[in-house]
C-alpha cells in the first residue's frame, strides 16, 4: 500500500508559533478540507505540555479522522554553552514524551543538529551532537518513539543556519550514530537543493535509514539556474530566486525519489510543507502526492504503474 500522507502548515508557522494570532486548534479545524491522513505538529504550536492539554490536541486531531505522524522539534545541540546544550537535551526528552502521547508508538520526533555557530569547529559540533542525541535515545527507546534527523536548512526562530545543512556534515553525523530502530532520517529533498546538494544523491546515501519525509518543492525564477543556486552561499539564507511552490511543479524529481524509496520498501509517512501562496496549493500538492504514491507504491499484487 502507498505511504500515508500528512500536512504541515508552513504557511501558518509564524501565526501559530510566533505571534499567537492562530491556535493549533484553528489549524486542525481548517485542515478538515484537506485530503490527508495525518497532521504534523511543531513544538512551538503548543501553549502547554501538560498531559491534559496534549490530550486535547490529540483528541482534536483524531476527531478529524487523522493521526499525528511526526512532531517537528528543533533542539540546538551545538550551542557552545554546556548548560544550554543540557537544556536542549532535557527539552527534546520532553518532546519525545509528548510525541508518544500525541501519536503513540512508532511516531517520529524530529531532531536537528543545532545552529552553525561561527566559533564551533566541525569536529566539536559533531561530537556535541552525537553526545546529545545519544542522551535522548534511551527515552526514545522507552517511549518507542523514533528520532528523525532532518537534513534541515534553519529553524525559523534561529539566528544561524543548520550545523549539518550540507550533505557531508549530515552524513558524518548520521553515520556516527549506529542506532537503527529508534533513530533514522527525516528526509527533505528541497533542503538538499537549498544547500546546493543533489537531493537524489543524498537519498541514495540514506535511503535504508529514512523514517519520514517532507515533500515540499521549490522552483527558480527570473531565469536562474541550478548552477546559480549552487554558486550561492546556502548557509546564509535562501537563494533570492528560489521560491516555494506546489509539490510536483518544482525542482524535485519525485519519480526518482519515490522510486528509490519503493526499492527500499519505505512505509513511513510523506508530508507536505505548503500553503505559502494560498491554502488551495496545499490541496493541489496533496492530490499530486496521492497520484504519485499510488504509482510507485501499488497495492500488494498489483504491478507498478
Amino acid at each position: 500500500m502507498p505511504p500515508r500522507v500528512s500536512a504541515f502548515p508552513k504557511c501558518y508557522l509564524d501565526r501559530i508559533a510566533g505571534g499567537r494570532t492562530m491556535t493549533v486548534f484553528d489549524w486542525i479545524e481548517e485542515s478538515r478540507g484537506l485530503d490527508c491522513d495525518g497532521l504534523e505538529m511543531y513544538e512551538g504550536f503548543f501553549t502547554s505540555l501538560e498531559p491534559g492539554y496534549l490530550d486535547s490536541v490529540s483528541d482534536a486531531i483524531r476527531a478529524t479522522g487523522r493521526a499525528m505522524p511526526m512532531l517537528c522539534c528543533s533542539p540546538d545541540f551545538t550551542n557552545p554553552d554546556a548548560d544550554a546544550r543540557k537544556r536542549a537535551v532535557e527539552k527534546e526528552i520532553q518532546m519525545v514524551r509528548a510525541t508518544r502521547r500525541l501519536g503513540g508508538p512508532g511516531t517520529v520526533c524530529r531532531v536537528l543538529s543545532g545552529q552553525r555557530y561561527p566559533n564551533v569547529p566541525r569536529a566539536q559540533g559533531i561530537a556535541w551532537c552525537v553526545e546529545c542525541i545519544e542522551a535522548v535515545l534511551p527515552v526514545a527507546r522507552e517511549c518507542d518513539v523514533i528520532l528523525g534527523l532532518e537534513n534541515h536548512y534553519k529553524d525559523g526562530f534561529w539566528q544561524y543556519p543548520e550545523f549539518a545543512q550540507k550533505a557531508d556534515v549530515f552524513l558524518e553525523l548520521l553515520n556516527a550514530i549506529p542506532e537503527r530502530t529508534h533513530f533514522g532520517v527525516q528526509y527533505d529533498p528541497s533542503n538538499a537543493t537549498v544547500a546546493g546538494d543533489d537531493p537524489i544523491e543524498l537519498l541514495r546515501a540514506v535511503a535504508p535509514r529514512v523514517v519520514s519525509m517532507h515533500a515540499s518543492d521549490r522552483y527558480l525564477v527570473d531565469g536562474a539556474t541550478l548552477d546559480d543556486l549552487r554558486a550561492a552561499d546556502g548557509s546564509i539564507g535562501y537563494f533570492d530566486k528560489l521560491r516555494h511552490g506546489v509539490t510536483g511543479k518544482g525542482l524535485n524529481d519525485f519519480d526518482a525519489i519515490f522510486g528509490i524509496l519503493a526499492q527500499h520498501n519505505y512505509r513511513g509517512w510523506v508530508s507536505i510543507e505548503d500553503g505559502m501562496n494560498g491554502f488551495d496549493e496545499m490541496a493541489e500538492s496533496l492530490t499530486f502526492l496521492r497520484r504519485k504514491l499510488a504509482q510507485h507504491f501499488p497495492a500488494r499484487g498489483e504491478p507498478p504503474a
